[in-house]
C-alpha cells in the first residue's frame, strides 16, 4: 500500500510541474526570414508566455501571436506601437509619435511609405526585423492584447545559433526596461 501512495504522489508531482511548464513557457520553430537577421528560417525559440502576466509589453519586445486572419501557425515580430502611439513610415526610418526609432540590426531599412497611423486601444503595432519582406502592421492591421502568446526569450536550435533574443529598448522615445523571467516547453510551428 505504500508504494501506492509513494506512486501516487509522483505522479501529482509530475503533473503539477507539466502544467505549470505549459502555462509559463513553449517553443516554436520559426517559418520564414521576416525576423533576419536577429532570427532566421529554422530556429527553435522559447515564448515566456507568462512575461506579460507579470509586466506590460514594451516597443522593441519580440513577440508571438496569433494574427487577425486566419493562419495555420503563430507569427513572430516586434512591438513597435503601444495603444495611443502615431507610427508612420517614410524616408526609409519608422517614426513613434513623430520621433524616428535608432534601430540597430534592422537590415535593409524599410523601403515603403506607410501614412501615421493611431494604434486603437488594446492593439499592437508590429513589424518584422526584415522591415521589407514582412508581412506586419504596415499592412493595415494590429495585434490585440489578448492574441499575444508571449514573449520570445532565447534560440536554442541550432546550437550553433543558440542566443537570448534582443528586445531594442529605445531610449529616444525615453522608455524604461524592466526586465522578466519565465520558464517552458512544448513545440509548435511560427508562421511568417
Amino acid at each position: 500500500m505504500r508504494i501506492f501512495r509513494e506512486v501516487g504522489i509522483a505522479v501529482l508531482v509530475a503533473v503539477g510541474v507539466f502544467a505549470l511548464l505549459q502555462w509559463n513557457i513553449q517553443s516554436y520553430t520559426v517559418r520564414y526570414d521576416s525576423m533576419r537577421p536577429n532570427i532566421r528560417d529554422g530556429d527553435w525559440i522559447m515564448v515566456s508566455k507568462a512575461s506579460y502576466r507579470l509586466a506590460d509589453l514594451q516597443r522593441g519586445d519580440v513577440i508571438v501571436f496569433r494574427p487577425p486572419f486566419d493562419t495555420e501557425y503563430p507569427y513572430i515580430k516586434r512591438v513597435i506601437g503601444l495603444p495611443g502611439d502615431i507610427v508612420e513610415v517614410k524616408d526609409g526610418k519608422v517614426f513613434v509619435n513623430h520621433v524616428a526609432l535608432e534601430e540597430d540590426g534592422i537590415l535593409p531599412s524599410p523601403s515603403y511609405v506607410m501614412p501615421s497611423k493611431e494604434i486603437p486601444e488594446d492593439e499592437y503595432f508590429v513589424l518584422g526585423d526584415n522591415r521589407n519582406n514582412s508581412n506586419d502592421s504596415h499592412k493595415s492591421w494590429t495585434v490585440a492584447r489578448d492574441d499575444i502568446i508571449g514573449k520570445a526569450w532565447f534560440t536554442y536550435w541550432p546550437v550553433d545559433r543558440w542566443t537570448v533574443i534582443t528586445h531594442y529598448r529605445y531610449s529616444e522615445l525615453d522608455e524604461t526596461y524592466a526586465p522578466t523571467i519565465a520558464v517552458g516547453h512544448l513545440s509548435e510551428v511560427l508562421l511568417e
